[in-house]
């Protein structure tokens, strides 16, 4: 689902309920006014439970949304302030949306190159494979010349021309995957200076959150733990389940090893004493600050670095290229000469 669009349909629903209209009505009226879409079905599906006097947390249990989400609805649900758990909600998909979106406009552009790079060096392949290939050797084999150094390189080397569209597009190829599937990316991507930061905020505020709502810290970190189960700080969360359950009273102390989490993360919130909710959303605030930075570096890195790979690849041909006709242009000179 688009995050921008869940997070503008929680504000809305927020604000409708705090007017007073019942929640069915407005899951209703807001459903209408949405494009067609599997947030829309799933929330329609949703109404339709509640009208027919399900339990809220029996139509949440099927649907197909965040379960952070469907768990602080209950969580708001039963302290009876389900407006106050959407609007803090609906912050939370903004927040997540923003720093998504200019992750994904940093990704996108060396995407783009990569596949250019691919197309254009599968199409030298093919035209000397197929067409240019077999007449210059013919042309060559018949001049009986001493060839020059290089163009004898060039010759070794375009034997194997097709090495270089298969390994870019392979390249390209785990770069997509990386980028569109959650599993990967949640493994590989938190690697990156950007994206482990954006993680880091995601796990503060979404303690935050929950910390905020009244959920006591072994269930909230065992939830953020489910949440982000596709990703390498899975580890970390459950050493720190293990740790309160061994007894660990400082948060200094449950976060005491970590392979992922910083260890500035952990003192922020350890600073913050016994208001363990201020220093998560304290901690979520810097690393989010500090994502978006890295990500507005990145941008303006990304271009001249993805340009120069594309002309890397582009002058590298053109030198093959360029030395399959040395001996011919040698030739036509010392015919001028003659």
């Amino acid at each position: 689902m688009k995050l921008d669009e869940f997070a503008f349909f929680n504000q809305q629903l927020a604000a409708m309920l705090r007017d007073g209209i019942p929640l069915e009505g407005a899951l209703r009226r807001l459903c209408q006014e949405m494009r067609a879409g599997s947030l829309r079905t799933e929330l329609q599906s949703l109404e339709a439970d509640l009208a027919r006097g399900t339990p809220m947390a029996d139509a949440l249990k099927p649907r197909q949304l965040p379960e952070l989400y469907k768990r602080m609805i209950l969580v708001g649900v039963k302290s009876s302030d389900l407006p106050g758990a959407l609007t803090m909600l609906a912050d939370y998909f903004q927040r997540q949306s923003s720093i998504w979106t200019r992750l994904k406009s940093m990704m996108v552009y060396p995407l783009i190159v990569m596949f250019v790079a691919f197309l254009i060096s599968a199409g030298l392949a093919f035209l000397w494979t197929c067409v240019i290939g077999p007449s210059m050797g013919e042309v060559f084999g018949g001049m009986g010349v001493r060839l020059p150094a290089a163009t004898i390189f060039a010759f070794s080397t375009l034997k194997v021309i097709w090495v270089f569209p298969v390994v870019l597009g392979f390249m390209f190829l785990i770069a997509v995957s990386v980028v569109f599937m959650p599993g990967l990316r949640g493994r590989f991507l938190w690697w990156l200076p950007a994206f482990k930061e954006a993680g880091v905020s995601r796990i503060g505020a979404a303690l935050t959150l929950l910390l905020k709502n009244g959920v006591n810290l072994p269930d909230a970190i065992g939830l953020v733990e489910q949440l982000e189960t596709s990703t390498a700080a899975a580890a970390d969360l459950h050493q720190w389940r293990k740790n309160l359950a061994a007894g660990a009273a400082k948060f200094s102390e449950v976060a005491a090893v970590n392979r992922i989490i910083p260890p500035l993360f952990v003192w922020i919130v350890a600073g913050a004493g016994e208001d363990l909710a201020a220093g998560f959303n304290r901690a979520a605030e810097i690393y989010h600050s500090r994502a978006i930075y890295r990500t507005e570096v990145a941008l303006y890195s990304v271009l001249p670095i993805a340009s120069l790979f594309l002309g890397v690849i582009v002058l590298s041909q053109a030198f093959l290229v360029i030395s399959m006709f040395l001996p011919l242009i040698a030739m036509i000179t010392n015919l001028s000469g003659g």
